[in-house]
């Protein structure tokens, strides 16, 4: 009976986890979605911005060197642009790559979950000998 017992204790334990990761994970969840959809909103003003910006930059130099070096203010003016969005490409991966995995808590509280099953189950299991 006392193994009845304690596997009924260890499968309430098992629901009562099971429940509280998936809470947490569905909190994890909607801060991602939150977070990334304000990275979001950002990137497109400031790619707006930043196009109507280099549009106007652009025609300035263009524009001022027009009689005597048009072709190559053009030519300088393209080169400017793309490094420039290499540049912001770079960063952005890089940011990316350096944010924690989706579900990285939920994931180490799993970890901790079966430990702590394993250890439990062990020591259960050992009791049941000794008896």
């Amino acid at each position: 009976m006392a193994v009845f017992a304690a596997a009924g204790r260890i499968a309430s334990t098992l629901v009562a986890m099971v429940g509280t990761r998936l809470e947490l994970a569905a909190v994890e969840f909607q801060e991602d979605a939150r977070r990334l959809l304000g990275y979001l909103a950002w990137t497109l003003l400031a790619v707006f911005l930043a196009a109507g910006a280099a549009m106007l930059v652009a025609l300035f130099v263009i524009l001022l060197f027009w009689d005597s070096y048009r072709l190559q203010a053009v030519a300088a003016m393209a080169v400017l642009l793309a490094a420039g969005a290499g540049g912001i490409v770079m960063s952005v991966r890089s940011k990316l790559n350096a944010q924690t995995p989706l579900f990285a808590d939920t994931l180490a509280e799993l970890r901790k979950d079966v430990d702590y099953v394993r250890h439990t189950a062990a020591a259960a299991h050992a009791g049941a000998i000794d008896e």
